[in-house]
């Protein structure tokens, strides 16, 4: 639109809501600059991937992350009894089992029932992912048979104990949960 002003935010008149939560309601979670390059954020997942955790959920076994790998990189083989959805925010990762490979912005949704290995390809950027999981991982052998299991509080266990070993403290990922 040439030669005329610019809108203003028309909103901005707007009164708020005055009882924002419900009672009983737990208040949102927001997280800052989710995809962090601080690496003290990112729980070993394998050797070579990381997890931020975002959000939790006990009551659900689910939970929310950014997964992260530097370079290459490998999480186990796994099953996903239930959905899993996912964002790429930087890098390329993909399936060994699929002809696809995700990058920035691609967003993935796994059904429940597929079992897969991800993997983190080399890339200029470091590999960052947002995955929304819900259910546990069962991981697999290579053949591709069961051999132990990943829920929400074996998760829960494992960002604890990172985190207070790198000195943020456990009590950060206890404020995550929903």
């Amino acid at each position: 639109m040439t030669g005329t002003a610019p809108q203003r935010e028309f909103w901005r008149d707007l009164t708020p809501i005055e009882q924002v939560f419900r009672p009983g309601a737990l208040p949102e979670a927001y997280i800052a600059d989710a995809p962090t390059e601080d690496e003290r954020y990112y729980v070993p997942f394998s050797e070579t991937v990381g997890s931020r955790p975002l959000w939790i959920s006990p009551s659900q076994n689910r939970w929310c992350d950014v997964l992260y790998a530097r370079g290459a990189g490998l999480v186990n083989r796994h099953y996903h009894p239930q959905q899993v959805f996912a964002y790429t925010i930087s890098g390329k990762w993909g399936y060994l089992e699929h002809d696809w490979v995700a990058t920035a912005g691609d967003w993935v949704y796994e059904a429940p029932g597929e079992a897969h290995t991800l993997v983190a390809y080399e890339h200029e950027q470091p590999m960052k992912v947002t995955f929304n999981v819900t259910g546990p991982l069962i991981w697999l052998d290579e053949r591709g048979e069961p051999n132990g299991t990943f829920d929400v509080f074996d998760y829960i266990a494992l960002c604890r104990e990172h985190y207070e070993a790198v000195g943020i403290g456990a009590h950060v990922v206890d404020a995550l949960m929903r």
